[in-house]
């Protein structure tokens, strides 16, 4: 009795481990598209609102799910209490929450290039900065998606498998 039980917790731990790496290849593109659609209405409040930029990303925190809505509600705030430049608020936003995201340091390339230039320039050279942002993204979303179909089921029966490998060995 004591082993059917030990089997099913091995079991059990594997086949969520196995679901819980699915999930974050399966986040990854969802949170690529949500900091597009997030960058593409940065561009619209510069270009169209001629909004602030701490107000700005104050509206982009209402707009976006968790987590990356903490990034531009930490960036506003850093932007309004802290005497910083746009670039150190930046970077230190991403850091903060860079863990808790499915991101990958591709992505943080990216975000770190578009915070380098982010508030130093005029309204349409800003948007060339954000339009470029979004290209890259729009090519790690695709390397995403790609990397999801291959390795999405794989992952969940390895996860599966390994926990049936386990019991074998252990019986």
């Amino acid at each position: 009795m004591v082993k059917l039980l030990g089997a099913v917790f091995i079991l059990a731990a594997t086949t969520w481990t196995g679901f819980e790496a699915s999930r974050h290849l399966n986040e990854r593109p969802r949170q690529l598209r949500q900091l597009k659609v997030a960058l593409q209405s940065l561009e619209a409040e510069i270009m169209f609102g001629h909004t602030p930029l701490h107000e700005a990303a104050r509206k982009l925190s209402k707009q976006l799910a968790k987590p990356l809505n903490w990034l531009f509600e930490i960036f506003a705030e850093k932007l309004i209490e802290e005497e910083t430049t746009v670039r150190d608020a930046w970077i230190q936003s991403l850091d903060e929450i860079w863990k808790s995201t499915a991101l990958k340091q591709g992505e943080y390339e990216i975000l770190l290039q578009f915070g380098e230039t982010l508030g130093r320039h005029d309204r349409y050279t800003q948007q060339k900065q954000i339009l470029l942002a979004i290209t890259h993204l729009e090519r790690e979303e695709s390397d995403a998606r790609d990397r999801q179909s291959k390795y999405e089921k794989m992952v969940k029966s390895l996860g599966f498998l390994s926990g049936l490998l386990l019991i074998v060995l252990l019986i």
